[in-house]
């Protein structure tokens, strides 16, 4: 088993504590309803021992002739207080069901706003599978916590006042002897909840890492089955899987383990109160039914205590995961667009960069000092080794990141006094990550632009080569894509992609490397689709394949975040520098 990883508190209680209230003002009558409905059960409840006492003192006083009358009214009174208190609370169960249905419906909303209003920053730095957990795993501990915890709370709560002002009527020194109960308790409850508290928080933090795990392997089975990395990928699951185990059994055990403990106390506390209630019932100090009902309330008196405890050491799975839940909606979104952005009336699709510097972490630069003059209807092509900066200039263009310095402009409009929607328009993309959703052809065709008809759907596809391999498949634009678009080729993939793009009919285009995950056939047909797509219109082309970008009008040589070169094909040949070392490798033998 692995070493156990060092586990903490909640980093902001009371923070999250306050930040869980407001979420929840909204629906603040309708807890306070609910609270008011249980607190009246169990108020209810709390005179039924008391009653049964009486019956017992009816039954004695009475005796040889039992007055049968007079306790067939305590047996109805009992009943109808019986069947009150299930009302209250099944009335106060359905409000809270019916509030905790609605609240984490709201708050699974609000993360999928968040999800759109992030920087591609956070998805960079953080596993899928871990933010996916929140809108499962945490939000469903936080439904139930709410529809079952907070009332079970209060409830006890009020049946412990209760219980304690009916022990004080029947025997004020019996009650003083059960009450030593309650600092043994307190202070045991206290030592339990704190434990339980740091094993919930890691419990949910190792849930999140073996949901990203899952999803990771899950999309990875085929490079896994390719490598023979079966073995070492079900190892790494079962470490990560035994770390939940631990750190979940662990706070099962901490959160259980208040009751037997408290129940040993209780049940010591039964002996002395029996022994000394037998002494005061012979001298007349109170009756057979009063030691009765009085035994009973000390059962009640702890069994409050012991709920008390098991349910505030549940919740710590509550705070644990809704401290997750608003860490992550407090996340740092995107900087907001001006409120006076710009627009570009007519495109003409002219772009320049001006001395751009960036890096990812403020530390280690990527791009350093960029310039480029690009006009419009160029097809630019971007070369150079891996880590170079290509995508990260793209990832620029189309404001995922913002520059540390420099600015980029789109027909003489500074892109960032324009809105991020605005200028995401303007482009298209097809990338070397071919993605389609689950559903038909023909919605995925219409992804970018969802007032397209078929007829513009089929004229796109014929222009980009993908008509006669959308005509081949089942139902060909009713055709359903599967999740993982596994029912498709790569290449078939990339065709629909190109027609997607062509669909939109956007002013300008990105081409990212779309051609190196094909055969030499579907390259050409990509290729002649790529030249369709992009005349006319500004494109920028990101290849490893030099042969493919040897007709662009303009060609940037990047190497360490720097322009070394430019130039069309031929110029950078004869300039027999990096850009034909590059090009010459690849034909080279």
């Amino acid at each position: 088993m692995p070493k156990a990883q060092k586990v903490e508190k909640p980093k902001h209680f009371k923070k999250t504590l306050k930040i869980l209230v407001s979420s929840l003002k909204k629906y603040g009558w309708a807890i306070l309803a609910a609270v008011i409905l249980s607190i009246g059960a169990a108020v209810v409840g709390i005179f039924i021992p008391r009653i049964l006492g009486d019956m017992t003192n009816i039954a004695v006083s009475t005796y040889p002739e039992i007055d049968f009358g007079a306790i067939a009214g305590k047996v109805w009174l009992t009943v109808g207080l019986l069947l009150m208190a299930g009302v209250l609370s099944y009335i106060e169960g359905v409000i809270l069901t019916i509030v905790s249905a609605r609240w984490t419906e709201n708050l699974r909303n609000q993360i999928i706003d968040k999800i759109n209003r992030l920087p591609i920053s956070y998805f960079d730095k953080h596993k899928y599978g871990d933010t996916l957990s929140l809108m499962t795993n945490d939000v469903d501990v936080l439904a139930t916590s709410l529809s079952q915890q907070i009332t079970n709370l209060t409830s006890h709560i009020a049946t412990l006042i209760g219980v304690v002002v009916m022990m004080l009527t029947i025997s004020v020194p019996l009650s003083l002897v059960a009450f030593i109960t309650l600092p043994i308790s307190l202070v045991v409850i206290g030592k339990i909840t704190k434990f339980a508290q740091k094993y919930f928080v890691e419990r949910q933090k190792i849930l999140g890492e073996l949901d990203g795990r899952i999803e990771e392997d899950y999309s990875g089975e085929l490079v896994i089955k390719a490598n023979s990395y079966e073995q070492t990928a079900i190892e790494t699951f079962n470490d990560v899987n035994n770390e939940l185990a631990r750190a979940a059994g662990k706070a099962q055990f901490y959160s259980t383990l208040s009751f037997p403990a408290t129940h040993i106390i209780t049940n010591l506390i039964y002996v002395a109160v029996a022994a000394l209630g037998g002494v005061f019932v012979v001298e007349g100090k109170i009756t057979i039914g009063g030691i009765q009902a009085f035994i009973q309330y000390v059962s009640s008196f702890n069994h409050p205590i012991t709920e008390i405890a098991q349910t505030m050491s549940t919740m710590q799975g509550m705070f644990a995961s809704a401290e997750r839940v608003f860490d992550f909606l407090a996340e740092e979104e995107e900087e907001a667009d001006p409120e006076s952005s710009l627009v570009i009336e007519k495109m003409r699709g002219a772009v320049e960069f001006h001395d751009v510097c960036f890096s990812y972490d403020k530390k280690t630069p990527v791009i350093k000092n960029f310039s480029a003059k690009i006009e419009p209807g160029m097809q630019v092509a971007i070369v150079g080794p891996t880590g170079a900066g290509k995508t990260t200039m793209i990832n620029l263009l189309m404001r995922f990141y913002e520059p540390d310095s420099g600015y980029i402009t789109i027909d003489g409009v500074p892109i960032r006094e324009m809105k991020r929607a605005d200028v995401r328009k303007m482009f298209g993309m097809v990338l070397q990550d071919t993605w389609l959703f689950s559903g038909t052809v023909e919605e995925n065709l219409r992804y970018g632009r969802h007032a397209a008809t078929l007829e513009d759907i089929k004229k796109a596809s014929r222009a980009s080569n993908a008509y006669h391999v959308i005509e081949a498949l089942p139902k060909a634009y009713k055709a359903e894509i599967s999740e993982d678009s596994d029912n498709i080729s790569a290449g078939e993939k990339q065709l629909i992609t190109i027609a997607r793009a062509m669909v939109a009919e956007p002013p300008m285009m990105i081409l990212d490397e779309a051609t190196s995950n094909v055969d030499t056939r579907t390259e050409q047909l990509i290729q002649e689709s790529f030249e369709k797509l992009t005349k006319k219109r500004t494109s920028f082309v990101i290849a490893h394949r030099l042969s493919t970008i040897r007709n662009s009008d303009l060609i940037l040589v990047m190497k360490d975040g720097n322009i070394v070169e430019q130039g069309n094909h031929n110029e950078l040949l004869k300039l027999n520098g990096f850009y034909a070392e590059l090009y010459n490798s690849q034909f080279a033998g």
